[in-house]
């Protein structure tokens, strides 16, 4: 009986479309027979007048309705408890119905997008010592090296020389020149009168692979009171003894290349306040990790392989290895901290800083910074005082963790947003 209605209504539809159409006529035929209505009343067929202009009082709605939605269009984002409250129960709701239609759904493969769903675009660093940027390793790099080879034309160019031998090449370069410089001076310091010690060969081969290539050598040695000059064809970095004085900056020179250090750089912790469908993003980018993005998915290939072709049972050692062999991949660790209220915190952390900092980081940013609180780990674990002095790596927070924020006893912290005000500002409208 139902298909049968179905096709019934279906052809009153057509006899329907049929009749507005009006009547028919041939295909040869010159013009259009007059309807019969047309006869009687002998009127023209209809022609839409012309549209009145609009009045002043119209203009003006028109003008108040379009200021209206403009302004609808720019309005900020409301940081308000009841807004972002009821922002995170939209989200929520709208996140449980797409995981029911999803699982009923048939699935699809995805087309892959690499930064489609980065948690974060990279890590950053602070470095006080020469501005107030907050800037890439990569870019500080280039940045630190600028700013040592511009202190050269200073006083203690020795020092800025010190430093730029330490923080322009690689460990193992910086070492063995640093021990070779020190020798050199050292014979000066320890036998002045010695004339051979007052001159280096610059095609010593030793000179030559230790300290000719090295980024701000000849720089410290010309701060020592080396000169380059040519002596029966060859050229040679010759020391002009200033007297006592002169030993006396050897040695001050000396001392500030065995104590000069690599500039460190701060990192920054790259705050993040999110809703709920922004922490959908869990995947990091390739500055989190201590191999290249090639030799992990090829060690990831190789661990697939590995498992297919071998389906014996794991014991405790077995998945204790095989974890710390996937956070050993890792310089860094993504912490993010879910409030009561539905809102997140995410900051960036080296996994060898201490669970302490986390402590420290979420507690700069709550509204209420005098009011105890604990952190609570994916599995159940709350992490107490004594937990404090670990590092992230060993309490296994790598790479990127989901912590549970819960005060102490509610009922003493007055009601209201968890996060400060200005943080809630971070929040990106969706």
């Amino acid at each position: 009986m139902p298909k049968k209605l179905a096709q019934f209504f279906a052809r009153k539809k057509e006899e329907a479309k049929f009749k507005l159409a009006g009547p028919g006529r041939k295909l040869n035929a010159t013009d259009p027979q007059p309807t019969t209505s047309q006869k009687k009343t002998g009127k023209e067929v209809y022609v839409k007048p012309a549209r009145k202009e609009l009045g002043q009082e119209a203009r003006n709605a028109a003008a108040a309705a379009m200021a209206r939605c403009t302004k609808k269009d720019t309005k900020e984002f409301n940081t308000s408890l009841a807004a972002i409250q009821a922002q995170v129960r939209r989200e929520l709701e709208a996140e449980r119905r797409a995981k029911e239609e999803s699982a009923k759904a048939p699935q699809s493969e995805a087309i892959p997008d690499e930064r489609r769903n980065l948690a974060v675009q990279g890590v950053y660093f602070r470095c006080p010592l020469v501005s107030d940027e907050v800037l890439p390793k990569s870019e500080w790099r280039t940045k630190i090296k600028e700013f040592l080879y511009d202190q050269l034309n200073n006083e203690d160019s020795g020092l800025s020389a010190c430093l730029i031998i330490h923080n322009c090449n690689t460990k193992d370069k910086a070492d063995a020149c640093v021990e070779t410089l020190t020798k050199y001076l050292e014979n000066i310091i320890n036998h002045p009168d010695e004339e051979k010690y007052m001159k280096i060969r610059m095609s010593n081969r030793i000179f030559s692979e230790k300290v000719r290539h090295v980024e701000g050598a000849l720089e410290f040695l010309h701060a020592a009171g080396f000169e380059e000059q040519t002596i029966d064809g060859e050229t040679f970095m010759v020391f002009f003894s200033k007297g006592q004085d002169g030993t006396e900056q050897l040695q001050v020179l000396l001392d500030a290349l065995m104590c000069a250090e690599k500039i460190n750089l701060e990192i920054d912790r790259n705050i993040q306040v999110l809703l709920p469908s922004q922490a959908k993003k869990n995947e990091l980018p390739q500055d989190f990790f201590r191999i290249s993005l090639e030799e992990l998915k090829r060690e990831q290939q190789l661990k697939t392989e590995a498992l297919e072709s071998s389906l014996v049972l794991k014991t405790k050692v077995m998945r204790e290895r095989e974890e710390l062999r996937i956070i050993n991949r890792y310089r860094y660790t993504l912490i993010r901290v879910r409030f009561p209220d539905g809102v997140y915190l995410q900051g960036t952390f080296n996994v060898y800083e201490k669970f302490l900092q986390v402590h420290e980081f979420v507690q700069s940013c709550m509204k209420h910074e005098s009011a105890e609180f604990h952190l609570v780990g994916p599995t159940g674990h709350k992490f107490e005082e004594e937990d404090f002095e670990k590092s992230l790596y060993d309490l296994r927070l790598v790479p990127n963790i989901l912590l549970i924020f819960s005060y102490d006893d509610p009922e003493l912290v007055p009601p209201g947003n968890y996060i400060k005000e200005e943080l809630l500002m971070l929040i990106q409208p969706l």
